[in-house]
């Protein structure tokens, strides 16, 4: 949901609205669907990386009649190496990406995992996690959820939906061979929820599924995040007047009637959709959250390993939403390690540096 309180913002004050039911109706438009691709992700270098890439992709179709799209990258040594314009951080957006393009046939992999974006985000978004992983000896399938990227539109499901498509996707790619060895999932934010989702189906057959940043419930995620884009967030000056007029007038009755409003419209009551209940039926979960994310506060992160007493939950100090994923060079070993685990370790409270 990166940067959905900006636009809204912008659309208010050209609509005009004045009464809390219109602020309540465009907040709950915005929560029903994307929107469009987050600013965050620059379009042209990520194309020109995977130009120069070995992949392949394209789209299935789900039972619930949505095209997916889906990209393989191969293992092989890329070398990469990630860095940030001087004076910018993870927190500033998508990093510039070197990486060497292997020569020759690729190797085995070790195993595939499957990658799931945020909101407003796609598959290529992941492209880092890919390269890192590939560099690990894992074959990446990247998916773009349903209403993202080359995706088909279809009613959000804030993860429950989206993991459905999941699943048929990877089933489909196993019949084809593309699902090699061992299968785990990594998803981010949105993506670690659908994520959660799809490791409590069965027909997945996943081994491990990692987690980063999601949240516990969809309506309290809403909740939080939306006062906190209004009020502390990082925001272009020509929004200051609208999200000035926007926290004048939201409370929490705005937000109330905007999360039923959403929910009515996508047929799936927002404060039931309970990720926690879902983990509890993810055999082997490792769950990631910053203790210093403000869009998904770190509560969630501790919710949901206090309603699955068996997952593994990594709490990482100093890291926020925007941060955190681009720690590769933090979390890249722990995850590949809890990828390798050959059975699932006993589940720890941890706070990793």
């Amino acid at each position: 949901m990166l940067r959905v309180a900006f636009l809204l913002a912008a659309c208010l004050l050209v609509a005009g609205f004045s009464a809390w039911p219109g602020l309540a109706g465009a907040l709950a438009g915005h929560l029903v669907a994307p929107g469009g691709t987050s600013p965050l992700l620059p379009s042209g270098p990520i194309d020109a990386a995977l130009a120069r890439l070995p992949d392949r992709g394209g789209h299935v179709s789900t039972r619930a009649g949505v095209d997916v799209f889906w990209r393989a990258i191969d293992p092989g040594d890329y070398g990469l190496r990630m860095s940030w314009p001087a004076g910018q951080s993870a927190a500033d957006g998508f990093p510039d990406l070197q990486f060497n393009v292997p020569a020759g046939q690729p190797p085995a992999p070790r195993g595939t995992v499957v990658l799931l974006h945020g909101w407003m985000m796609h598959g290529d978004s992941m492209l880092p996690w890919a390269l890192r992983l590939g560099e690990a000896g894992y074959r990446t399938i990247s998916i773009d959820l349903r209403n993202h990227g080359r995706s088909g539109e279809a009613p959000a499901g804030y993860g429950t939906r989206e993991a459905a498509d999941v699943v048929d996707v990877v089933v489909a790619l196993r019949e084809r061979g593309e699902i090699v060895g061992p299968l785990h999932v990594l998803g981010v934010s949105y993506g670690a929820a659908t994520a959660i989702f799809a490791g409590a189906d069965p027909r997945l057959n996943a081994r491990r599924i990692v987690a980063l940043e999601s949240f516990s419930a969809a309506g309290t995620a809403i909740r939080d995040m939306v006062p906190y884009m209004l009020t502390e967030a990082p925001a272009p000056p020509s929004g200051w007047l609208a999200r000035q007029w926007m926290h004048w007038r939201l409370d929490a009755d705005v937000l109330d009637e905007a999360v039923a409003q959403a929910g009515r419209s996508l047929e799936l009551p927002l404060d039931e959709v309970d990720v926690g209940a879902a983990l509890a039926r993810v055999p082997c979960p490792l769950l990631v959250h910053g203790d210093a994310d403000r869009h998904v506060p770190v509560s969630h992160g501790r919710a949901l390993a206090a309603a699955a007493p068996h997952a593994r939950y990594l709490e990482i100090p100093g890291e926020d939403h925007l941060s955190l994923p681009m720690r590769l060079d933090l979390l890249t070993p722990a995850i590949v390690e809890w990828l390798e685990q050959p059975a699932c370790p006993t589940s720890a409270l941890v706070a990793a540096g």
